[in-house]
């Protein structure tokens, strides 16, 4: 069997990450890269005997399968077109940054031949997939997530809204899509946020109600600076508590008297751990196999959906409704 011929549009640090993992599957030939900044695609290109291309369209006619992993403001055009050429895609989230252009990218996606994958790794993580079994035996209550990105200084991109989107799109929004994988879809939510030290909102509270019964916190600072772990989810049962901390450990309390169990993550290569390794190999068995994607289009539209509701919400004062 030939292997599938990936290109890479955008070689920043997370490209350098997906390159990495690719390099490394038999199945699969890095053949063409492109940066906006030659230097980063030059870079990337030697790490991984790829060919540097002359611009996106270049990558999209000479490969089989296309990495999006350029600014967030970016990835429609890029989805679009490679949807529209039939290519396999994969999309770093966010797959928009307004649900009109989500919903856009999502029947390109459908109408396409191609596989279409959206990056949202924290699916993939041992912390939040050993958690997802647990909640099928467990039926949760509620639950609390925070999320902080500690600053927006570093990368100086990370602060300005106009490369980003806004800071829930940057970030954050990895655990919009998480509460979906956990707990289902979102009836409604309320958010309120407040501005400091940056010229967007950047400090949320959201009350968000599930379908399935479930209520949960969401907050999120840019702010706050660092304090590890900077991700936490607690899911609170019928005497039961789950706990993650980042993508590091679960612990498990499931009785009354305190006592609890701890399952370590720590000792995992780090594309692992963060789930990267295992969202890279599930595109590529989907192309190979010609199966389903695991994080599809319709999963990186409402993520999108949810962070514009935030945004709505804050905005206006008002609680949103989803049907």
């Amino acid at each position: 069997m030939s292997k599938v011929k990936v290109g890479i549009i955008g070689c920043g640090y997370i490209a350098g990450v997906h390159a990495g993992i690719l390099a490394n599957d038999e199945r699969v030939e890095l053949s063409a890269v492109y940066d906006i900044v030659s230097e980063c695609a030059n870079r990337t290109a030697r790490s991984h005997a790829a060919t540097v291309a002359s611009s996106p369209e270049e990558v999209i006619d000479a490969c089989d399968a296309i990495y999006i992993t350029a600014p967030n403001t970016q990835h429609v055009g890029l989805a679009v077109a490679a949807a529209e050429a039939n290519k396999h895609v994969f999309c770093e989230k966010p797959l928009a940054l307004k649900v009109a252009d989500a919903e856009l990218v999502m029947e390109k996606a459908k109408s396409s031949k191609g596989i279409f994958q959206v990056g949202h790794n924290r699916r993939f993580a041992p912390v939040y997939a050993t958690l997802k079994e647990k909640l099928t035996e467990t039926k949760p209550h509620s639950a609390h997530i925070k999320m902080n990105r500690g600053e927006l200084l570093k990368p100086v991109w990370t602060g300005d809204p106009k490369v980003t989107g806004g800071f829930l799109f940057e970030t954050t929004i990895h655990m919009f899509d998480m509460v979906r994988f956990l707990f289902g879809e979102v009836e409604s939510l309320l958010a309120i946020g407040s501005t400091h030290e940056y010229p967007e909102v950047d400090d949320f509270s959201v009350l968000l109600k599930f379908r399935s019964g479930v209520h949960a916190t969401l907050a999120s600072s840019a702010d706050a600076s660092w304090l590890f772990p900077f991700e936490r989810v607690e899911v609170f049962c019928h005497h039961v508590t789950f706990v993650t901390r980042e993508m590091e450990t679960l612990v498990c309390s499931t009785n009354i008297e305190g006592h609890f169990s701890e399952q370590s993550m720590q000792q995992l290569p780090r594309e692992e751990k963060w789930g990267y390794l295992q969202e890279d190999r599930a595109f590529i068995d989907a192309i190979v196999n010609e199966g389903p994607p695991l994080v599809t289009a319709h999963d990186g539209l409402m993520s999108v959906k949810l962070v514009e509701a935030v945004y709505a919400s804050v905005g206006h004062g008002i609680s949103v409704r989803f049907d």
